[in-house]
């Protein structure tokens, strides 16, 4: 397969109308669905806009890579527009943008694309052929540009290998989210770079298709300094001891000579795997900050625990419909209900494993499971179980800098027999006799005032937690909302502030749908097709149907979703509403109390999220809706 096996003449648009980055994004993903490329427009769009969210695909010089490996492909393809005039499109080098290159990649299949599309990713780091690029007029000098040279890559494979070892030598990895462009591109700007620079360097790509090129022991050894430009995790552990520069992957192309000069010259911090690093004079940045730090273990812990309370909660939630049509002595709801239970007795634990696995990798999986079931033995709740989960990272990182200097020959004892027990007994105790009764005293004066809360109080704090579901719509603040009436929930079974939670991230989906029927004239057709499938996402309580459109006009979506989730959130305490479920939308609010007022609450705070996302939108322009219509035909 070669690059323009995937690169289609068909595909090309060489006169790009659109002048915003999300019209741009519309424009290319309509002809991949004109040209069969892709089944589903709204789950592909999603992928894109996921890994722009990430960090944006301009990657400066005037490029564009906006990719997704994604289910709605049916074929490997990459789409080449052209704008004269150039988009601003929140590029790293905050430049407009006239070439895009849009990939479409299917999950799972054959790989032999994906070695195409690097090969693709490599040729635009050469600025001659971008150069060229800008002035071509036709599909087919395009094509043409990139059947020249095809074996360029390979042959520099080859040779970059045999480099005297008398050069400076320095090792790097590669990584982005999606592991199709930027890895390749990264990979390929340092290796340039370096033969400039006269120094030697052996990049790893950790692209989709796994590890490549994998850096050896020895080459770590030799290495002056270590370059990790990447957007996801990878194997760090290797590099103990080495200058470590750990950089996002668009530094990795765009910064290439800052990163190989300070790698070289040992400016880095020298990482440890026992969590340390012992720092040097770098700038600030080096390091994520400690809030991110504890947002990235925070998040670990809830996505681990999100299926145990989703899977245990349905079950749960089908368990009461049966109790209630045939009763508690019913084979259906017994069974059902201490199937549905046992997850839930894993939602604490899970929690704080994760959460210390991600500070402290596999050691803080044991400690944190057991501090977290020490946390609910103790009646200290949700909230012990967080602290539980960041006690025992912390501590067995500590424990392992404590035994960083045991003698060779106990080394394989550490993973197997120091490090369970010294964690375990370490984090019990403190659990046992500090963290659990402490926490145990604040979570049952938290459940006190939250039973005896009057109703005005109540209405309040329900319309918080509903507007929060609504301002990231799955991001922080939303995980934020979600968690604490999950605490709640989980403490107690008392569904309340869960109405309220479910409500307001129902809305924001159902509102853009019920919006894009009322007004169509304000929304394209792209949106108005988009938004019908909202009504199934927001009453499946899916809150991120609704990123799409925030991204294209965050202040008016985020705006109005906010106000209508914040209202509809206050009347289902109002009105005493609860929903014994931590998901499932309208699919289980059989099982709820005053549950026709919760429909109620939802149909308010979607007509008027609706309609005043319909009347703050602006219309679209008729130029741009014939273009449309003609583009569609």
């Amino acid at each position: 397969m070669q690059i323009n096996d995937v690169l289609r003449k068909d595909l090309m648009i060489m006169d790009v109308q659109s002048t915003t980055k999300e019209d741009v994004i519309n424009e290319m993903i309509k002809r991949l669905a004109q040209k069969e490329v892709i089944t589903d427009t709204q789950t592909f769009k999603k992928g894109i806009m996921d890994r722009e969210s990430q960090t944006s695909t301009g990657l400066g010089n005037g490029i564009a890579m906006p990719h997704s490996k994604n289910k709605a492909v049916k074929e490997p393809a990459v789409l080449f527009a052209k704008s004269s005039k150039g988009v601003e499109y929140e590029a790293l080098d905050g430049e407009p943008v006239q070439l895009f290159f849009m990939i479409a990649a299917p999950e799972g299949g054959n790989n032999v694309h994906l070695e195409v599309l690097a090969s693709l990713s490599r040729k635009l780091v050469d600025e001659d052929v971008v150069s060229q690029l800008k002035q071509v007029t036709t599909p087919e000098e395009v094509q043409a540009l990139f059947a020249e040279n095809e074996e360029e890559v390979s042959v520099r494979e080859e040779t970059s290998s045999t480099d005297s070892k008398d050069k400076p030598f320095v090792v790097a990895v590669t990584a982005c989210p999606t592991g199709i462009a930027h890895t390749y591109m990264a990979e390929d700007a340092l290796k340039k770079k370096a033969a400039q620079m006269g120094v030697e360097i052996r990049v790893e790509t950790n692209g989709t298709d796994g590890a490549k090129n994998k850096l050896t022991k020895e080459e770590i050894s030799r290495a002056a300094g270590v370059i990790v430009a990447a957007d996801k995790k990878v194997d760090m552990a290797r590099f103990d001891g080495k200058p470590v520069l750990q950089r996002p992957v668009s530094e990795g192309i765009n910064k290439s000579e800052e990163l190989i000069s300070r790698a070289v010259a040992g400016k880095a911090p020298i990482f440890s795997a026992d969590g340390a690093s012992v720092s040097d004079d770098n700038e600030e940045g080096d390091n994520a900050s400690v809030w991110q730090s504890i947002y990235k273990d925070l998040m670990n812990g809830i996505s681990h625990m999100l299926p145990f309370v989703v899977g245990g909660g349905i079950l749960l939630a089908i368990s009461f419909l049966f109790e209630a049509q045939l009763g508690s002595d019913s084979i259906f709801f017994t069974s059902l209900n201490t199937i549905g239970g046992s997850a839930f007795e894993f939602l604490i634990p899970i929690l704080a494993g994760y959460i210390a696995y991600s500070i402290a990798d596999r050691p803080g999986l044991l400690p944190g499971m057991a501090g977290g079931l020490l946390a609910v033995q103790s009646d200290a709740g949700f909230l012990g179980g967080l602290v539980a989960g960041f006690l025992a990272g912390y501590v067995m990182l500590g424990i392992k800098k404590l035994l960083r200097n045991v003698p060779k020959t106990f080394e394989g004892l550490k993973s197997i027999l120091l490090y369970p027990v010294l964690g375990l007994l370490a984090t019990g105790l403190l659990m046992f006799f500090l963290v659990g009764p402490f926490f145990a005293v604040i979570n049952n004066a938290m459940l006190a005032f939250l039973e005896n809360l009057g109703t005005g109080n109540a209405v309040v704090l329900g319309a918080v937690l509903g507007g929060m579901m609504a301002v990231d719509m799955g991001g922080p603040v939303n995980k934020a909302a979600y968690a604490f009436s999950i605490g709640i929930f989980t403490d107690t079974g008392n569904g309340s502030l869960m109405a309220a939670v479910m409500v307001g991230g129902m809305i924001p989906p159902l509102a853009i749908a019920i919006s894009t029927l009322l007004f169509k004239s304000k929304f394209t057709d792209l949106e108005q097709k988009s938004g019908l499938s909202n009504f199934v996402l927001g009453a499946s309580f899916i809150t991120e149907g609704a990123i799409p459109f925030a991204a294209a006009d965050p202040i008016r979506v985020i705006g109005s979703s906010l106000v209508g989730s914040a209202i509809a959130g206050g009347l289902t305490q109002l009105w005493n509403v609860s929903i014994p479920a931590p998901h499932g939308g309208l699919f289980v609010i059989g099982i709820g109390e005053n549950r026709l007022l919760f429909v109620v609450a939802l149909a308010i705070g979607s007509l008027i999220s609706a309609l005043m996302l319909g009347f703050w939108k602006p219309k679209i322009e008729q130029s741009d809706v014939k273009m449309q219509a003609t583009e569609l035909s």
